[in-house]
């Protein structure tokens, strides 16, 4: 069944406001723990957890504000808010990455002891668990309501637990070698745990801004959704004669398709309305939520050339048609 798009807003709503909620109380626990044990790593994790809270905010502000309906100031909608939601999303999470790297150089040049380290294991688990749970709950609403914004949140949580548990990794390391080799130092490994951390963070950054200010610039659906529009289009033939000048584009969540449609020059206003609506239900029915804009021109496609029209109509059938005329 089909949700409604208070529904929709209301899911959007909900998830993002549990990103916020959890992001805020791992901030704070990894803080503590990070600056009680003197890991960079940990600390590290404390401000990607930070960027992802503010992600988190700023996906909660753009999900409640793509819901609004179109008004006098926007007739297209707000849905290129989500966009623009993305892309400040991503560029955040290069300027972490880059203060975590500048960090963790500081901590190899001039290394230090780490107290407590079980410490920093357990809530590095914490954040793994809580993070798997709610970036399940935003790629899932996500990709049920075509969010952007709530896709980008997800990826940010998702490689919050790679990162997570590469820390953990490290600090695994240390603990462990604390017992098996007492004297060797292994304090880099916690700086390059943070490095590794920045690194995988800049490579989620990159695909998110990609994919996010894609939209901003208005380029065309991916190739396999315009087919698929083609598809809907040229189930109607040959009631339709032909197709021409299809564009297509997209603001978060809405999808914008404009073609002109070529019919029989002799049927009527409301008949050539009626099939322009009939495609528009077809589309719609596939991508809900689709603008569909369709201009009808007439056609006598009996002379008409594939390159010229975009004609639907068989060989066979262009030769009925002109028999006929």
């Amino acid at each position: 069944m089909e949700m409604s798009d208070a529904e929709r807003n209301k899911r959007k709503s909900n998830v993002a406001l549990l990103s916020v909620i959890s992001n805020t109380s791992l901030v704070i626990l990894k803080l503590v723990v990070g600056t009680m044990i003197g890991s960079v790593s940990v600390i590290s994790e404390a401000i990607h957890s930070g960027v992802d809270l503010l992600a988190a905010v700023i996906a909660l502000f753009a999900v409640r504000k793509s819901g609004k309906p179109a008004d006098d100031d926007h007739p297209f909608g707000h849905g290129k808010v989500e966009n623009i939601s993305g892309t400040v999303e991503a560029l955040l999470i290069f300027l972490a990455a880059g203060w975590i790297i500048f960090e963790a150089t500081k901590k190899l040049r001039n290394p230090e002891p780490l107290d407590e380290a079980w410490l920093g294991i357990a809530v590095m688990l914490i954040s793994a668990m809580a993070n798997i749970i709610v970036s399940k709950n935003l790629f899932l609403v996500g990709k049920e309501t075509d969010s952007i914004a709530l896709m980008a949140d997800a990826w940010h949580l998702r490689t919050d637990v790679y990162t997570s548990l590469g820390v953990f990794s490290g600090l695994a390391i240390i603990f462990a070698g604390g017992f098996v080799l007492p004297g060797a130092d292994l304090r880099w490994v916690d700086p390059v745990a943070a490095i590794g951390v920045a690194l995988l963070i800049i490579r989620a950054a990159y695909h998110l801004t990609v994919e996010s200010a894609r939209d901003l610039v208005d380029v065309g659906l991916p190739i396999e959704e315009v087919d698929e529009v083609r598809k809907h289009i040229r189930a109607f033939a040959p009631t339709i004669r032909g197709f021409h000048r299809l564009r297509t584009r997209k603001a978060g969540a809405i999808r914008f398709v404009e073609f002109h449609i070529r019919v029989d020059a002799s049927m009527s206003v409301d008949e050539s309305h009626r099939i322009a609506d009939m495609i528009t239900c077809s589309i719609k029915q596939h991508y809900p939520g689709t603008t569909v804009t369709i201009h009808i021109e007439p056609c006598n496609c009996t002379m008409a050339k594939e390159g010229s029209c975009g004609c639907l109509l068989s060989e066979q059938e262009k030769k009925e048609l002109k028999t006929l005329c």
